[in-house]
């Protein structure tokens, strides 16, 4: 069975088609133009250019113009002209990047802690009351968080290309291989992850945000999807396994990008078994920063990890990662008599260095 041509194929074929032709062209109208060796041909500004040159009157004569031809070759950029159209899409197509998480999601409790369908709607409200949001889920439930291991990869790759003045990291719609995102979330590759991902597209899809959390420096209350919507692009020949797709983020999500405001995080956050991990990682990487030390009151801490559990229930989950001592860059301590939860560096240079600096314990 042959496979299905993507559309990066069919764009690209039809380019290298045109621009043949367009060569073919130049070469039989202005064969005089171009130079020998490794030179290039002129684009069809430069040609314009020469030819007005060669048509108008000297006053000096013939000897000159073609001294003016010469000059405006060898000035001309040394660089090829553009002459591929710019995408509609962004293409995730880096292997050597930094993980990134937006702010505004590790600020918020919007994936679900739960492993089966979660139905209920969640709202959540900021401390000082001037954040909040509502989720709402679909009949397959709440987005989870480890359906939120896609924005990262998606958020971390648009981050690196915006960084690198990528014109197509502007776009909302992002086209990636699912192979290359298995392997950068530490996921298996088997057939079973690529129909998970398919339900994880739809939750994403499915789940509801109504909030006026700022993003970009805008504040819109307005309710959307965690995503727009997604697409398979390309399918494998011998079963329906999904091989690339694409992905259009909200406008919420998209903001959040374009205006950097993201947070590296350690990768080994993709090694993290239990959701309750991934959040609490989440949230002291974001209220933490660069100090080394951040206290939170226990119940606040649930609120923000959007735990369903009774405090007791919470607490005990709690005290059990503090011993299994999994989280990267962190760990944690629990004070019984405060009802408090601890988070400090682990590099101990770095903690001494706060510690003897008389450094307070930020609290939330």
């Amino acid at each position: 069975m042959k496979s299905t041509k993507t559309l990066n194929d069919a764009i690209n074929s039809l380019h290298a088609s045109r621009q043949a032709k367009a060569a073919e062209r130049l070469d039989q109208q202005q064969p005089e133009l171009f130079d020998s060796g490794s030179d290039t041909p002129l684009s069809p500004d430069e040609l314009a250019a020469m030819v007005s040159v060669i048509d108008a009157p000297s006053p000096l004569g013939s000897a000159d113009v073609k001294i003016e031809v010469a000059s405006a070759k060898r000035g001309r950029s040394k660089l090829l002209p553009v002459r591929h159209i710019e995408r509609d899409f962004f293409l995730c197509d880096m292997f050597d990047y930094a993980m990134k998480d937006d702010g505004a999601s590790m600020e918020a409790p919007i994936f679900t802690l739960a492993t089966q369908p979660d139905l209920s709607v969640w709202h959540w409200e900021s401390k000082d009351g001037n954040r909040s949001v509502t989720v709402t889920p679909s009949v397959q439930g709440r987005a989870t968080q480890f359906d939120k291991d896609v924005l990262i990869f998606v958020v971390s790759q648009m981050t690196e290309a915006l960084n690198s003045s990528r014109q197509d990291a502007k776009n909302r719609t992002v086209r990636f291989v699912v192979y290359d995102y298995l392997v950068s979330t530490n996921k298996p590759t088997g057939g079973k992850e690529y129909q998970r991902l398919e339900t994880t597209f739809e939750r994403l899809r499915g789940t509801s945000i109504k909030t006026d959390i700022k993003t970009g420096g805008q504040r819109v209350k307005q309710g959307f999807g965690i995503i727009d919507s997604w697409s398979i692009i390309e399918k494998s020949p011998d079963d329906e396994r999904m091989i690339a797709v694409e992905v259009t983020l909200s406008k919420w999500l998209f903001n959040a990008v374009q205006a950097h405001e993201v947070l590296t995080i350690h990768r080994d956050y993709f090694r993290l078994r239990k959701p309750l991990e991934r959040r609490l990682y989440e949230i002291v990487r974001k209220h933490c920063g660069q100090q080394a030390l951040w206290v939170i009151g226990l119940e606040l801490l649930r609120e923000k990890c959007g735990a369903h559990s009774h405090i007791r229930a919470f607490r005990s989950q709690v005290v059990g990662i503090i011993k299994a001592d999994t989280l990267p860059e962190y760990r944690m301590f629990y004070d019984r008599a405060k009802d408090q939860v601890t988070f400090y560096v682990k590099n101990p240079k770095k903690l001494a260095v706060a510690l003897a600096g008389g450094q307070r314990e930020r609290s939330a």
